[in-house]
């Protein structure tokens, strides 16, 4: 089946790092769980965040990843941080144990061969969608 292929028939669990309006957003989206992803929590510095839960999920300190991630066992990081900090929480995500990082941050990090990186650009695929409109245009106006 399509779904087994695609690996949307197992569950993995995965951290957020940055709570901010990205990743906060993607802690409320309940369609992650539909195609295998459950975030099981977040990590921020904001110290109003962190003690808090959002959508039933904990946030806790990001000094206490390494803890936090022996106790789960998680693989999986969600980067939605701001891109000064991108690569040092890359950084330590990798040196904690995590083996795959979707980075939905515009900056390129830098990664061992081991592990995956998925980078979901919004701001690409915006410029894709406003090349692909200027196209139509231009074609209709022809």
């Amino acid at each position: 089946m399509l779904e087994d292929f695609l690996g949307f028939t197992g569950s993995h669990s995965a951290f957020l790092f940055g709570v901010g309006s990205l990743g906060g957003a993607l802690l409320h989206d309940t369609g992650l769980s539909h195609f295998g992803l459950k975030i099981v929590a977040a990590f921020d510095i904001n110290p109003a965040l962190v003690g808090t839960t959002l959508n039933g999920i904990p946030i806790y300190h990001t000094d206490e990843f390494a803890q936090k991630r022996q106790q789960y066992g998680v693989k999986i990081g969600v980067l939605t941080v701001p891109i000064e900090i991108a690569q040092r929480v890359t950084d330590q995500m990798v040196a904690g144990g995590i083996k795959a990082v979707w980075n939905f941050t515009p900056f390129r990090i830098r990664v061992p061969e081991h592990i995956v990186v998925q980078n979901t650009s919004l701001y690409a695929h915006l410029a894709v969608m406003f090349n692909r409109l200027n196209a139509n245009n231009q074609k209709s106006e022809e």
